[in-house]
């Protein structure tokens, strides 16, 4: 009888030891390092100096000229100085619900077809969303000559700007005296016919021939009054002839601000109108919340825009030119891109459904639930090693670090197109309570539209670069 061949007798063997080596030679997950701080109290006072002294009284920013000009900001938080810190951290995620709510409704119906309604009298269109209880950062500006400096929230999911007007039919309750327009020497209203009361979407007129504007929003809270221009002073610097609402009813909406910054895309905010003075860029670095060294800020003009940044284009919903859309192509966790997060889970078809935005307003990153059921199997798979805790309100992956004082995670890498972003590890695990319990801050919704917030935007200086149509992100920017 015939030998067996040689080569049959290690065949086999051969393809065990092929596949053991092809799988156990693959890459361990990249970690870093996660110090514990619990939930804890916002200790920044609202002292804020009034530099309306910077500049004689009478000089106004001359509209050709380029400048750049730079504001504190401060979280809504401290607005509300008598809650305790679980307190704030539940009304900060009611507000969000609500933000999220908001802006999916709006960008499902989009700038064309939105609703008309009727409030104090005259037929303007219902926005169908951004409940303004949920602006999370505010910062002080002078308004009208001579100045009267008041909190006004930015928010780059809103376009219109505006402030409660004296006299009030009624009006919300505002840490600073309602803003009287008889005092101020650079107010003027806007005629019916002038080009500035058409940009409005709907725009009123009452028998004084005076422009009406009227915002409303998905909670059923409004604005309404007369639409006007006005002198903004940023730290003693002064815009003239800002297109505002002055709003002399003011229902619902959030309680302390004065009123509202738009910094969306539209043609009727501040970026937008300011766009020679500025050159239509600004940018911001919102620190932590438990930070007490440092300081939100945001900068106005060429400045906003960081050597360093790394962009990514800015991309036109044909519905909707308010929200700051991104093309996100992928995330990876621990080094390794997550299998079955797509380009196309985040796309933005041709009728201005789905896509990614960056969002000032909202707190956590909302992501269409397949990517986010994937990144979450993938993050727990990294931290298997780490004790579980109960799920905490919309957080289904949550931890018990009590008695830690610091663990390793695994990284998270969001993959826009031309700029990868490496999350910091308190970016993406926050703590919950003070008693230890940490969360995973991302969240699945049933929604097409996924929403970048500003938990994972902490740390880094946003560049909205609306010039060359793109937004960057540099790391460590508030330092």
């Amino acid at each position: 009888m015939e030998p067996i061949p040689k080569t049959n007798t290690f065949l086999f063997p051969l393809t065990i030891l092929f596949f053991f080596l092809s799988t156990s030679s693959s890459a361990p997950l990249q970690y870093q390092n996660l110090v514990l701080n619990p939930l804890s109290s916002n200790t920044h006072t609202l002292s804020w100096p009034e530099s309306d002294s910077l500049l004689p009284e009478s000089t106004v920013h001359d509209p050709d000229a380029a400048s750049t000009t730079t504001l504190q900001l401060r979280h809504l938080d401290s607005l509300s100085l008598d809650k305790s810190p679980e307190q704030l951290f539940h009304l900060r995620l009611q507000r969000d619900a609500l933000r999220v709510k908001a802006l999916t409704s709006l960008a499902a119906v989009g700038n064309g077809s939105r609703a008309a309604g009727t409030v104090g009298g005259f037929s303007s269109s219902i926005i169908s969303g951004l409940s303004q209880g949920s602006g999370e950062y505010f910062t002080r500006i002078g308004v009208g000559t001579p100045p009267k400096y008041v909190y006004m929230v930015l928010d780059t999911g809103s376009d219109v700007i505006w402030i409660q007007c004296a006299p009030c039919r009624k009006c919300y309750s505002q840490v600073d005296p309602v803003f009287d327009p008889t005092k101020s020497r650079s107010f003027v209203g806007i005629s019916c016919g002038s080009p500035l009361c058409r940009k409005l979407d709907s725009p009123g007129c009452n028998s004084r021939d005076r422009c009406l504007y009227q915002v409303s929003y998905g909670d059923g809270s409004f604005t309404l009054g007369e639409f006007s221009t006005e002198t903004l002073t940023f730290r003693g610097e002064k815009v003239g002839r800002v297109a505002l609402g002055c709003g002399h009813d003011n229902e619902g909406l959030f309680v302390g601000a004065a009123g509202l910054l738009g910094l969306g895309r539209g043609k009727l905010s501040f970026p937008l109108q300011t766009g020679r003075q500025f050159n239509r860029k600004f940018s911001y670095c919102l620190v932590d919340r438990s930070s007490e060294s440092r300081t939100s800020s945001i900068v106005f003009g060429d400045a906003a825009v960081s050597r360093t940044a790394r962009f990514t284009p800015l991309i036109v919903n044909p519905k909707l030119d308010t929200f700051y859309y991104v093309e996100l192509l992928g995330i990876s966790v621990g080094g390794v891109r997550v299998t079955g997060i797509t380009a196309s889970l985040f796309k933005l078809d041709s009728i201005g459904n789905g896509g990614v935005i960056i969002d000032s307003g909202t707190s956590v990153t909302r992501l269409t639930r397949p990517a986010y059921i994937a990144l979450r199997n993938a993050f727990r798979a990294g931290t298997s090693s780490l004790k579980r805790a109960p799920e905490f309100s919309l957080f289904d992956t949550c931890y018990d670090l009590s008695g830690k004082a610091e663990v390793k995670v695994p990284t998270v890498v969001l993959h826009f197109r031309g700029a990868d972003v490496s999350l910091p590890a308190t970016n993406y695990l926050i703590p919950v309570d003070t008693d230890g319990s940490f969360c995973f801050a991302f969240a699945g919704t049933t929604s097409g539209l996924s929403i970048v917030g500003n938990i994972q935007q902490q740390g880094f200086r946003v560049v909205y670069d609306l010039a060359g149509s793109r937004i960057g992100f540099t790391p460590r920017g508030c330092e």
